[in-house]
């Protein structure tokens, strides 16, 4: 019999918990950056080495950090389901957790590509260095989405979301859009859970349960709930 399609939205809280700082800390700061400085295409136009040196600094953390309980509970349902894990993280933690179908919305810290065109992508795990360029001759900038830009994965992931038996959203607040309108996109009928430990306002959504925990401890739960959907 083949496995249920889980279709999993995972964003800022469940890699919070690996002690990687979130854009939505309450003093609005992000290390001590403001957004605007560091995450939108007008902060590159102004400042790059400083918007350089805020994702060198990320990178870093990134590799310093180890996937945690939520991130292996996830890879491990593959026993059980063919999992599709979307996340808004750019992180690498589901990767390392052993999840082989990891979709990326906002881009990846460990790639970079050319400022002029996303035909060149390349792996990178130390620093982007200003006057570091790409075979077109462009700065090279970090593979990321940032605000006021477009999302281009938005497209196959909703193709995701549309074909999910069941959909799951853990570790954000569903305020980022376009992200946060895919679990509108599920099928109406199927079985949805949200793991946060603050959980939105959803009570529009249809068949919808509501693990208000921290990603660690909600996604515990999720596994003995979902053992009773198989």
């Amino acid at each position: 019999m083949a496995k249920k399609k889980l279709v999993v939205l995972t964003g800022a809280g469940i890699s919070a918990e690996s002690g990687l700082k979130t854009f939505r800390d309450s003093d609005g700061l992000w290390n001590g950056y403001n957004i605007e400085d560091v995450a939108t295409p007008r902060a590159w136009r102004k400042d790059m080495k400083l918007v350089l040196e805020f994702y060198n600094m990320r990178r870093r953390d990134v590799a310093a950090a180890n996937p945690n309980a939520a991130h292996i509970i996830l890879a491990g349902l593959e026993e059980q389901f063919e999992v599709h894990i979307i996340t808004q993280n750019i992180d690498d933690l589901h990767e390392r957790a052993g999840s082989t179908n990891v979709l990326h919305l906002h881009g990846e810290i460990f790639k970079m590509r050319s400022e002029r065109s996303e035909e060149f992508v390349y792996e990178i795990r130390e620093d982007i260095l200003h006057g570091q360029t790409a075979e077109d001759g462009a700065q090279l900038r970090p593979h990321i989405v940032w605000f006021e830009e477009a999302v281009p994965m938005i497209e196959p992931a909703a193709e995701l979301a549309s074909m999910a038996d069941i959909f799951v959203v853990v570790g954000t607040s569903l305020a980022v859009y376009p992200a946060a309108g895919l679990i509108n996109v599920a099928p109406r009928a199927i079985p949805k859970f949200i793991v946060d430990k603050r959980v939105p306002y959803t009570s529009a959504i249809y068949n919808l349960t509501a693990i208000e925990q921290p990603a660690t401890e909600g996604m515990v739960l999720l596994r003995e709930k979902l053992k009773e959907i198989m």
